[in-house]
């Protein structure tokens, strides 16, 4: 896999897709046909909650170390996350015998932070803050010299993201619908240069807690805007837009619904008892999102990718 420097093209996500294809789940479609009655639509769930360190982000980061050249593999690599992303650079490390060095909020979910210490990384803790992580990971690097491997403002990040949608729609062609959660943008602009490339007439459509909302003042602005509060439930969707993926979104993708806190704990909640399968509040977002705006969605076929199932079983929020 070659190192990307541009927007990933449909041969790069291809590529990508063989590139990673030995270190990854191919996770299942999976439907309720209670949830499709109330919610009154066809929707399927790409379970990455399945994926290897529970979480779609091993997709990228396989990509993005797959890129890697003999020299940087020597020196290592590093990444500030609150857990998934960490979770994914860590074993994609282990697998190849590279080391890995991780900077991690303070407030990051203890399933996360044991899950990174058990893939024999290296843990640098910081302030919630996203200046604070940016600013101990420039301390890391200097220190150790590694390559620095971003959450999602990175093309072969977005790249191995965007497989998750391209197996959506090997198998289901006509969706009219894929959607992703939107926090950093590596997952939603992944899966909106797939709809452009591959699906023939389906939709990218993004969703985002109401309480940091802003890849949807993103998109109406054309900057990347901040958040001052980053509270929300959804702690994988606490990080801002970067370059890459603010362009990516602002060209592919529909629109981005806001939801509140207390539908991602029922969206959350209905996937549990329902269906019986451990989804976190991030993932829940764009089933919220449906129950948010329930006419868009009607009587269409919807692909939602939960993004993971990483939870703190000592502090769910029902």
């Amino acid at each position: 896999m070659k190192k990307l420097t541009t927007t990933p093209s449909l041969e790069d996500i291809k590529t990508a897709a063989e590139a990673i294809a030995p270190f990854v789940h191919r996770t299942p479609m999976l439907q309720s046909s209670s949830i499709n009655e109330i919610l009154g639509t066809q929707l399927w769930l790409k379970c990455e909650n399945f994926q290897k360190v529970g979480a779609f982000k091993m997709r990228g980061a396989s990509c993005a170390v797959a890129a890697l050249n003999e020299e940087e593999k020597a020196s290592g690599i590093a990444t500030h996350s609150s857990g998934n992303h960490a979770q994914a650079v860590a074993l994609s490390a282990k697998m190849r015998g590279i080391t890995a060095h991780i900077v991690m909020p303070s407030n990051a979910p203890e399933i996360k932070r044991k899950a990174v210490e058990g893939y024999g990384a290296h843990i640098y803790p910081c302030d919630p803050a996203i200046e604070s992580r940016k600013a101990r990971t420039d301390e890391v690097l200097a220190e150790t010299g590694a390559t620095f491997i971003h959450p999602y403002n990175n093309y072969n990040i977005v790249a191995g993201q965007a497989t998750a949608a391209l197996e959506i729609l090997e198998e289901m062609p006509d969706i009219n619908i894929i959607m992703a959660p939107v926090g950093g943008g590596g997952l939603m602009s992944g899966t909106a240069l797939v709809c452009h490339y591959f699906g023939k007439n389906t939709m990218a459509v993004g969703a985002e807690p109401a309480m940091v909302d802003d890849a949807f003042r993103s998109l109406q602005s054309g900057i990347i805007e901040t958040n001052d509060d980053i509270n929300t439930i959804a702690d994988g969707l606490r990080t801002n837009l970067g370059e890459i993926t603010l362009q990516i979104i602002r060209d592919h993708v529909a629109k981005i619904i806001l939801v509140s806190e207390e539908s991602i704990t029922a969206a959350m909640k209905m996937v549990w008892e329902r269906m019986k399968i451990i989804i976190e509040p991030s993932g829940a977002v764009p089933i919220a999102a449906i129950m948010t705006e329930p006419e868009f969605f009607r009587n269409k076929s919807v692909a939602v990718i939960v993004s993971g199932g990483n939870v703190d079983l000592e502090s769910l929020p029902f």
